[in-house]
């Protein structure tokens, strides 16, 4: 089923606006370009969070607005060709959704069209933006503070396994993010006094013989979010479950999955921002005027 097409689907006729907001509609066709990092079906909830937004505050798909959605399936060298397919439309703006691999590409694909990021760990240290007060450039977004949320994520391991020893991180090492995670996940396990193991981990392939090796030499496990173990979650959370292993996931669709427990942003309202920041834009605004914002709601799920 075409990506438009679902979007319909969900919305259906729920959507109906007040006329008010029907009038302040401008009347030129706009376009959003919507890079994604992994599918639509693991990424379903966060798109209809961001399109429903969208026509809360106005714009109409087909009407208004047009959305076209390009996907990389958790595979980061996709993303630049999808980047480029966006441009070729002339899109409007381009929203990646999935991290900071999509924002990358589509920041070294242009430095004109307006570009707002989702879930990205840390835009300063990826070179995304200047400041987060003030972006500068043609891009701005919402951060999910993943590198900052380590010792947390750590701290609430240990209240659930006080006999914690050895913690292991799952973390694609390709992703410069993943990469960022992994050294501060590090640092805190070291001023615990945990013992810290990071297996490679850079293709799916690559899952089955992690999860045999940590068998017996973790007491749990740390996920990293990426692109890569998004798309992977299922056949994660399975091998997790089947070696017996407690593991800290990124976000709550994990648990909602049948992982153990999760802590992190609220993607669903990432995405909502997105989509405000995504007609601010529209309205004249300058992305390297707008701040980078920071999670205002952190969740904390146990299964």
């Amino acid at each position: 089923m075409r990506c438009r097409e679902f979007i319909k689907g969900i919305l259906g006729s729920a959507t109906a606006w007040p006329l008010a907001a029907r009038a302040q509609q401008p009347l030129k066709l706009r376009k959003i370009g919507f890079l994604g990092a992994t599918t639509l079906s693991l990424q379903s909830h966060q798109v209809v969070a961001f399109v429903q937004r969208l026509h809360e505050l106005g714009w109409s798909e087909g009407r208004s607005v047009a959305i076209d959605y390009r996907w990389t399936e958790g595979r980061p060298e996709r993303a630049a060709a999808g980047a480029a397919e966006l441009i070729n439309l002339k899109v409007d703006v381009i929203v990646t959704g999935g991290g900071t691999t999509t924002a990358l590409a589509a920041k070294e694909a242009t430095t004109s069209i307006p570009i707002v990021f989702i879930d990205v760990a840390d835009p300063i240290a990826s070179k995304l933006v200047a400041s987060l007060a003030k972006p500068g450039g043609n891009m701005t977004g919402v951060s999910n503070q993943q590198i900052d949320l380590a010792g947390k994520r750590i701290e609430i391991v240990r209240e659930v396994i006080p006999s914690l020893r050895r913690l292991a991180l799952l973390g694609n090492i390709g992703n410069p993010a993943a990469a960022l995670d992994r050294r501060e996940v590090a640092s805190a396990a070291e001023k615990l006094g945990l013992e810290f193991i990071a297996p490679e981990f850079r293709r799916a392939e690559d899952l089955v013989p992690v999860f045999e090796a940590l068998k017996g030499n973790a007491d749990a496990l740390l996920v990293t979010g990426d692109p890569l173990t998004g798309a992977n979650r299922v056949r994660i959370i399975t091998l997790a479950l089947a070696a017996r292993l407690p593991t800290m996931y990124p976000f709550r669709v994990y648990v909602e999955g049948g992982g153990l427990m999760s802590y992190g942003a609220n993607q669903e309202n990432e995405y909502q921002r997105a989509a405000e920041y995504v007609d601010t834009i529209l309205r004249g605004s300058q992305p390297g005027n707008i701040p980078v914002e920071q999670p205002q709601n952190l969740n904390s799920r146990l299964i």
